[in-house]
């Protein structure tokens, strides 16, 4: 059993709402140094597949269910239990 760790992100060039509406909060706040803000999500799962089928099955779980291959990138840590 392997715990995976998926970062999912918006992909270069893609309007991001939220990351923009941190970004001036934090200017707000008077942190004037930040930018570029993106928010993305954290999945985490066990996954029990041979070493040899890993790769494969998370890419293949990432681009038909867990993110929008349109607009959002996505890596992975997989990390051995």
């Amino acid at each position: 059993m392997a715990k995976v760790k998926i970062y999912v992100t918006p992909k270069q060039g893609v309007l991001d709402p939220q990351g923009k509406t941190v970004e001036a909060a934090l200017h707000t706040l008077g942190y004037k140094n930040v930018a570029g803000v993106k928010i993305g999500k954290y999945i985490e799962l066990e996954l029990n597949a041979r070493p040899a089928d890993r790769e494969k099955q998370i890419n293949e779980m990432c681009k038909k269910l867990l993110t929008n291959p349109v607009i959002e990138d996505f890596t992975f840590q997989v990390v051995e239990a």
